[in-house]
């Protein structure tokens, strides 16, 4: 079993990534990619800024992996290891 801490940096790791292909990415025109992935991430912030600080690591972990999935098409897997 994964701590907190390890899953959380698992899931900063998958959003930096799609952060970078998405800035490197010429043509934005991929509306039908692009909008599920920004809906998946989204989700996952909104669940996360919960003022009362009770959010699912589950669930956001869940939408984090969709928008990485979405994004690459699992061209590209990604495994983190502390």
């Amino acid at each position: 079993m994964q701590t907190k801490e390890m899953r959380l940096r698992r899931i900063q790791h998958l959003a930096h990534d799609i952060m970078d292909e998405m800035n490197a990415r010429k043509e934005l025109s991929q509306f039908d990619t692009l909008i599920p992935v920004i809906d998946n991430l989204s989700r996952a912030i909104g669940d996360l800024s919960d003022p009362l600080g009770d959010y699912s690591l589950d669930y956001i972990e869940e939408k984090v992996e969709n928008a990485h999935f979405l994004l690459f098409k699992n061209k590209k897997k990604i495994h983190f290891h502390s």
